[in-house]
């Protein structure tokens, strides 16, 4: 059993190594392709420049080395610009002040400020004080010397962003109908939760997780954005990405579909929460309405599996027509009229009618 006294010292440690890691390791094989870009670009660049150790050209390989081609493209051109404007720094920094021991201090304000002047981004502006800073560690300032490291450079870049591409390019769209599933499955069970709300009288706690529930679909969805945002970028530039675009776009779709749904779910519960009665229990009326809900969460849960084209291997759709209450209860009325209304826009969504 951890002691009281362990306990902040565990905290503090998550916290401290939560800013460095990550919940799941890198692709090993990603990390193999950017040491082999390392060691590629290291031989190619020694046979051109045998005089000089390819320390520039090593390093823009592995730092090209991303998740995806558009990203590792884009890095790969911030490196090289980078450079550029380095070497062009530590050259113009050597031409004014010559060899003198603080040029390392002038040459990084200017670096910085270059950066700032061109409006590019903090790690775009970092390596251009970095490309300035090893020039000058490694003693060359004459012109000469700074072309043969930007094309050193950019000859690392390039075979990052190749062997990126060519072997086996990263694709990040297998796991976002899984998610979408779950998003799916999840917004029917809190749909399925409310109509029992309104079946069967509930305590204050039974409210309070089920409201928590709810709020939790807003994480998902919010997770959901981001690994399709993250598949798009896998798909860009990518050589294998024609073979998944279609299939992320029927997933995309699948999501646009359910995004509304899941806003109407959430206000449902909010609104249960707040104006909950035991009394709606006792009303007819309110019963018919919770048996729709159970028909929307069914055919909510559906979607995904049609989707998927396991459509054989489920019920069939269980709404019919949209469900009518002529005269609401006098006391609740607001509650259900504003549950009608959202059950309505969930149905019309559901059945495609509402777009």
């Amino acid at each position: 059993m951890t002691s009281p006294v362990t306990r902040p010292w565990r905290r503090f440690e998550r916290n401290l190594t939560g800013r460095f890691t990550v919940k799941v390791r890198p692709s090993w094989f990603q990390l193999l392709k950017g040491a082999a870009a390392s060691i590629i670009t290291w031989f190619v660049c020694a046979a051109i420049f045998p005089d000089q150790l390819p320390l520039f050209g090593a390093i823009a390989a592995l730092l090209v080395m991303q998740d995806n081609v558009d990203q590792s493209l884009t890095r790969g051109i911030e490196r090289v610009i980078g450079v550029l404007l380095g070497v062009s720094v530590a050259i113009g920094a050597g031409t004014v002040f010559g060899n003198a021991s603080w040029l390392f201090i002038a040459a990084i304000p200017a670096a910085m400020a270059v950066g700032w002047l061109l409006r590019m981004t903090p790690s775009s502006a970092n390596q251009i004080a970095i490309s300035a800073l090893l020039m000058i560690a490694l003693g060359g300032l004459s012109l000469d010397y700074g072309v043969e490291r930007f094309v050193e450079t950019a000859i690392g870049a390039a075979i990052g962003v190749l062997i990126n591409a060519l072997v086996v390019a990263p694709v990040r769209s297998s796991s976002v109908h899984e998610a979408i599933a779950t998003l799916t499955d999840d917004a029917a069970l809190v749909l399925s939760e409310i109509a029992d709300g309104l079946s069967t009288p509930r305590d204050e706690p039974w409210l309070a997780q089920m409201l928590a529930n709810a709020r939790a679909l807003q994480d998902e969805r919010r997770h959901v954005h981001q690994l399709l945002r993250q598949a798009r970028e896998s798909l860009r530039f990518n050589p294998r990405g024609r073979r998944y675009a279609e299939t992320l776009a029927d997933d995309d779709d699948q999501f646009q579909r359910l995004q509304p749904i899941v806003t109407q779910v959430i206000g449902m519960a909010r609104a249960l929460t707040d104006l909950y009665s035991p009394e709606l229990a006792a009303d007819p009326a309110v019963q018919g309405m919770a048996d729709e809900m159970r028909r929307a969460s069914h055919d909510l849960s559906r979607l995904v599996h049609e989707s998927a084209g396991e459509f054989e291997m489920i019920e069939p759709p269980a709404l019919t027509k949209p469900y009518v209450i002529p005269q609401p209860n006098p006391e609740h009325w607001v509650l259900i009229g504003s549950l009608m209304e959202d059950l309505r826009r969930v149905r019309g969504r559901i059945t495609g009618e509402i777009v």
